[in-house]
């Protein structure tokens, strides 16, 4: 209930004070529009002041940089995702699973641990009029399968991070799984087997964490030979 009320409130108000979230055109991907926070921190202690606990970080309340790349990159290249079984892993905001949709996939599973996300991207779907399905399950010890293409934009965030989900999307890359992963060069991607596909030169790209970046990349990852 907070989480569908924390939506409501975005699209029936005026201006948006920092705390709280406003519907924001995707720098690198003019296309989509989602519901962002001027300030997640800000955003974050209201939540946890409504909920009367501690919730995570919401992640989802920003555009991240390499969920941008890998966004732009199927918007200009549709032919990657077209009549393809896609899974957005660690979507957040729901902005690559929106792209992939756009981009014409058949089907579209966003997938994202953190409850608020899935409302999020459920709610970011129907402003960009795309259908697709999201999910709360975590992936990373399961089997997943019906899938032709895994995306993972900017999901190597820190290195404890990043020593799960790699392992984890190398392991669908050896089942013969597309794997596309966005990432502004944080340090985290040591995988060999990891190749840059696309790269994108543009500062200011939303987050005040990735204010300094200046080049996105989206990079294919091998499977083992």
């Amino acid at each position: 209930m907070l989480q569908r009320q924390l939506f409501d409130d975005a699209a029936d108000a005026g201006p948006a004070g920092p705390d709280q979230l406003r519907l924001t055109w995707v720098p690198l991907a003019r296309e989509i529009r989602l519901f962002l926070a001027e300030d997640p921190t800000l955003l974050w202690a209201r939540l946890e002041a409504a909920a009367g606990q501690r919730l995570p970080p919401p992640f989802w309340a920003s555009a991240w940089a390499g969920g941008q790349a890998l966004a732009r990159y199927l918007l200009d290249n549709p032919d990657v995702v077209a009549g393809r079984r896609v899974l957005d892993f660690a979507s957040g905001s729901g902005l690559v699973a929106i792209a992939a949709a756009m981009a014409g996939a058949a089907t579209v599973t966003a997938n994202d641990i953190d409850p608020y996300a899935t409302t999020a991207i459920s709610l970011n779907a129907v402003v960009n009029a795309v259908e697709l399905t999201s999910t709360v399950d975590d992936l990373l010890e399961s089997a997943v399968t019906d899938v032709d293409l895994v995306l993972a934009g900017d999901a190597l965030y820190n290195p404890k991070l990043a020593q799960r989900v790699l392992p984890f999307l190398s392991r669908l890359a050896d089942q013969g799984v597309q794997v596309l992963v966005g990432d502004p060069g944080r340090g985290h991607c040591s995988l060999d087997r990891l190749e840059p596909v696309a790269s994108y030169h543009r500062t200011k790209l939303g987050t005040a964490e990735d204010s300094l970046i200046d080049c996105t990349q989206v990079l294919t990852l091998l499977p083992q030979r």
